[in-house]
């Protein structure tokens, strides 16, 4: 015998509102009990003191920062770290590297450069820190993950880990080609997850940890040339967030974390040609000494130059007109040099500055070819690579558009 689906919906249907509900048949399904005065009184008092103590512990969190305003962030030491940095090949992650190995800390860095982790380990070691230096592609989670247990084996444990990484197109949407798109949330965000899953159970379980999302103020606001860029960077705002907010409900306190979002760096191969008005261009070396800052200060987010923070609240208030209008202003070219890529044109222009960092702004179509050769470039890097050296450890040229951090 068929059972009717109909009648078993209506039989199970909830109830609203507490009345009783009928099946098809007309039969009375169930009442609900509406509750009771005691237990609406109680959870009416439950409710108002939530509330209160909500009020309470807020005021408390601002008598506590404007203390600290007053007379100084307690900082913690950082010679007891071992800190791994994703982008430490160059740029702004070679600063962090330099500036940790002078405190103690044990360095780890993770390039797809490997011309730049030579050198940067180099300037390291010659100042009398330890640091250590693997090429790994952090858009491939298996790349991670694999790389993560050498470490563990070779160093120890990471209670320092700074998601620097980074990449940009400077393309108009409709001319960025997929396989930028896909590289940026790979590199920007994606990769975010994976760094953080190979070392935050060890994090955990040792009661002891800090994780860093070097962001943008682009993870803010929206800027032309820069639309899978700043998506990308809003995404790694939100992981930083929810992130910090799920450690806190889960009872993880001890571990930190810190978002870092910068206006554009100097001479870092990302922007070093943006054309932006009115607030001017970073220099890496007073970013890098800031980050440094906020991580010993424990931060959760620190925008840079700090008077910008305030600015942020404008965009919630003000009508698009006038957000849209600053925004304009405030950077009229994030990518003066960039072209339109097709499939008859290919600009490139690639060179490394004086501190042997990479300054690529790099322009190609997007074609089957290219992605051969691409692929046979690479398999030929792993070949050549020692013995030793695990599968994910390869070298990666930035040839197909993207300018790297």
């Amino acid at each position: 015998m068929v059972k009717n689906n109909n009648n078993l919906e209506a039989d199970t249907l909830p109830l609203t509102n507490g009345h009783a509900l009928q099946n098809g048949n007309g039969a009375t399904v169930g009442v609900a009990e509406p509750p009771s005065w005691s237990q609406r009184i109680w959870n009416t008092w439950n409710a108002y003191a939530d509330v209160m103590w909500f009020i309470i512990c807020s005021i408390g969190y601002i008598l506590q920062d404007l203390y600290y305003i007053a007379f100084g962030y307690p900082e913690k030491e950082l010679n007891t770290d071992v800190a791994l940095i994703t982008g430490g090949g160059n740029g702004l992650g070679r600063q962090l590297a330099e500036r940790l190995g002078k405190m103690g800390t044990k360095i780890v860095i993770w390039d797809i450069n490997q011309k730049g982790i030579a050198e940067t380990v180099e300037i390291v070691q010659e100042a009398g820190g330890y640091c250590k230096g693997y090429v790994v592609d952090i858009s491939k989670k298996e790349e991670v993950y694999k790389a993560a247990d050498v470490i563990r084996e070779e160093v120890g444990d990471i209670t320092l880990l700074i998601n620097n990484a980074g990449v940009v197109s400077g393309l108009h949407l409709l001319d960025t080609p997929d396989h930028l798109i896909e590289r940026s949330f790979n590199v920007n965000v994606m990769a975010h997850f994976w760094t953080t899953k190979a070392f935050l159970p060890k994090m955990i379980e040792k009661e002891r940890g800090h994780i860093v999302t070097i962001a943008s103020l682009a993870g803010h606001v929206g800027i032309s040339k820069l639309v899978d860029y700043c998506a990308s960077k809003f995404a790694a705002v939100g992981f930083d967030e929810a992130l910090r907010l799920e450690l806190e409900v889960l009872g993880h306190t001890n571990i930190q974390t810190t978002c870092i979002c910068p206006f554009f760096i100097q001479a870092t191969g990302m922007f070093d040609d943006v054309n932006a008005r009115w607030v001017p261009t970073l220099n890496p070396n007073d970013v890098a000494d800031r980050i440094i800052l906020a991580i010993k200060k424990n931060e959760k987010l620190a925008v840079i130059p700090s008077f910008l923070k305030f600015l942020l609240s404008f965009k919630w208030t003000f009508p698009w007109g006038c957000v849209g209008g600053l925004l304009r202003r405030l950077v009229p070219d994030a990518s003066p040099h960039g072209v339109p890529s097709s499939s008859n044109t290919s600009n490139s222009n690639c060179q490394n500055n004086s501190h042997g960092k990479l300054n690529a702004n790099i322009i190609s179509s997007s074609t089957a070819a290219d992605m051969a050769a691409l692929d046979a470039q690479l398999s030929s890097a792993s070949a050549t690579l020692p013995a030793k050296s695990p599968s994910m450890l390869i070298q990666r040229t930035p040839s197909l558009g993207e300018r790297v951090l």
